[in-house]
This record gives structure tokens, C-alpha cells and sequence, in this order.
């Protein structure tokens, strides 16, 4: 079976799973096929949408200690989970190549589209780069992580995609990037801050409507790979945040009564009005709660970075 069956097999799985679950559910990943990709790049532009431009300040204000800190006598892997276009990323990447120093780029990400995007744009900017890209999932690709010992690695985790897995999750997801880590190896991941809450539901319901037509895009995959029904345009976009446990919540909401049929899955879905798809969470984070998940999995803060409006961090964990 290639990748891609895999992928299809447990997307449908997924579809299955979710869809006849109470209350219904559908995980934001399967969001980013070539159309979610281009959604995600225009939110990324929004601005509103702060998360980006914060690490991006990070990484161009820090790029030379980062170098500093990462580059290795005997060279490294620079492994980034989650890559997306890279647009941060390259600032680092640039200041690494600038300075030859000696390393591999080996972006991941669940979207095949955006590891060719990515590798693409980087042949043509830093053509001596070592891009070595792969599609699959973080749970999958941790496995394969552990084998990568003949060097030391720099894993780095950029967006504050942790914030999509529950406080349990992500110390099952830290746990699993510390057990693929030896003591020379670094983790470097952004975690977004707790702040105005208004600032944070802003951020994920925009007024021009792009956030509502990325979460969207999980139907429209539904209808194009699986023959189902749905009416999207009948489904709209809520975002709720809950300033006390700093949890984001996406939902797809059903504003009429209505039947779904998704032919592949044989599967016939029942939605009364106003009823909900959970499709995301997006946590919000302080130093506190980010040392107790670095505690759970066996990880150390080593350093902390912040952006200029004090908005996102970028931590810097060792092995304990």
C-alpha cells in the first residue's frame, strides 16, 4: 500500500469515526489538501491573524544566537515538523547557509502539495540547501526521527501547532519527540501566549470570511474525495475561546436541519439545526503551564524567546 492509500484509508476512518460520534467531530489536518493550503496562506496574511508575524519577528530578531545554538562540529539535521510554506523558516534557513554551516533540512508536513511548494521555492533561493522533504503525519514521522542518530538533530515545531492537541495529547506528542532526542539533540516549537481575549477570537474569525471558508474546506474535501451531499454553504464557521483554560475552540455549525449522504462510506449522517462539527482547538499558553508539560514528558526548558509585542514564545527544550 503507497502513502497516499494509507493517508485515504485513515482519513475515511476518521470520516466514519467522527461523523457518527455525539457530539460530531473532524480534525482540522484534513483541512489542508492543495485548496486548504491556499486558504491557510491568505489567513497567514490576515491581520488579524498576529500568530505569524510574532515568530517571524523571533526568528529574524534571533537568527544569529539560534545559529549559535544549533550548528554542530560534526553538522546536524534540522527536522521541522509541520512545515507549510516555510516563510519563517527560511529566514533561518538563509542565516545558516549565509554562514556555511554544515546541516540537512528535512521538512515534514501532511500536505504533499506544501512539501513541494516548499522544496520548490527553496531550490531557487538557497540552491546549496540539503532539502530532504517527506509527507506523513507527526505520530508517524516521530517513529522514523529516533533512526536519524549519526548526527545530532534540531527539531523545531513552528506555528504553535501544539496548540492543536489537548494538554494530554501534547504531552503524549512531547513525550514521543523526547524519546526520538538524545542529549545532544534540541527542540525548538513556538507555543502561542495567553493575552486579550479579543485579540485571540479575532484572530480565528476574521470579518472578510477566510476562516470560515478554510474550515469549510473539510465538506468540500468530503463531497470532491468521498461523493458526499453536503450543502457547505449551509454550514457556518463559530469560534469560541475560553480565556480560563486558554482553549480555542473550532466548530462547523449547522444552521438547518438536514441529511448528508457520503456514498463512498455508505454512510447517511443526520444533523438537526444549530448542530455542531468540532473541528480544532487552538491552546493559548503561559511559562507555567509550557515548564509542566516540559516536566510530564521529560524535557527542559533551556531558553525562552519572545517577539517584540510580547504576543508568542519560542521555547528551546533539552532532553532531561
Amino acid at each position: 500500500m503507497t502513502k497516499t492509500e494509507s493517508f485515504q484509508l485513515e482519513f475515511e476512518q476518521h470520516v466514519q469515526d467522527g461523523l457518527t460520534a455525539f457530539p460530531k467531530f473532524l480534525s482540522s489536518k484534513y483541512i489542508y489538501d492543495d485548496r486548504g493550503d491556499q486558504l491557510f496562506q491568505q489567513i497567514m496574511a490576515l491581520p488579524e491573524y498576529y500568530l505569524t508575524n510574532a515568530e517571524y519577528n523571533i526568528i529574524d530578531q534571533y537568527k544569529g544566537e539560534l545559529k549559535s545554538l544549533f550548528e554542530n562540529q560534526n553538522g546536524f539535521d534540522l527536522i521541522e515538523l509541520g512545515a507549510g510554506d516555510g516563510k519563517k523558516t527560511k529566514v533561518l534557513l538563509e542565516e545558516l547557509v549565509q554562514n556555511n554551516v554544515d546541516f540537512t533540512y528535512k521538512p515534514i508536513d501532511i500536505s504533499q502539495h506544501a512539501i513541494d511548494e516548499l522544496t520548490n521555492s527553496l531550490t531557487t533561493l538557497l540552491p546549496d540547501l540539503d532539502v530532504q522533504g517527506e509527507q506523513g503525519t507527526y505520530f508517524k514521522v516521530l517513529e522514523k526521527i529516533a533512526t536519524y542518530n549519526k548526527r545530532p538533530k534540531v527539531i523545531i515545531v513552528l506555528g504553535s501547532n501544539i496548540g492543536n492537541l489537548s494538554h494530554k495529547e501534547a504531552i503524549d506528542f512531547l513525550n514521543q519527540i523526547q524519546h526520538s532526542m538524545s542529549s545532544e539533540d534540541l527542540l525548538f516549537m513556538g507555543f502561542d501566549q495567553k493575552k486579550n481575549p479579543l485579540t485571540i477570537q479575532n484572530a480565528y474569525a476574521d470579518k472578510t470570511g477566510v476562516t470560515q471558508e478554510f474550515n469549510r474546506n473539510l465538506l468540500h474535501r468530503l463531497n470532491k474525495e468521498m461523493n458526499a451531499d453536503f450543502d457547505v454553504n449551509s454550514f457556518e464557521h463559530w469560534e469560541a475561546y475560553d480565556p480560563e483554560s486558554g482553549t480555542a475552540k473550532s466548530y462547523l455549525l449547522a444552521t438547518q436541519e438536514c441529511d448528508v449522504h457520503i456514498k463512498k462510506l455508505d454512510l447517511k449522517i443526520h444533523f438537526n439545526k444549530w448542530e455542531t462539527i468540532h473541528t480544532e482547538i487552538s491552546q493559548k499558553y503561559d511559562d507555567l503551564i509550557v515548564e509542566w508539560l516540559a516536566n510530564e514528558s521529560g524535557l527542559e526548558i533551556n531558553q525562552i524567546f519572545e517577539d517584540n509585542n510580547k504576543l508568542f514564545k519560542d521555547y528551546l527544550f533539552k532532553k532531561k
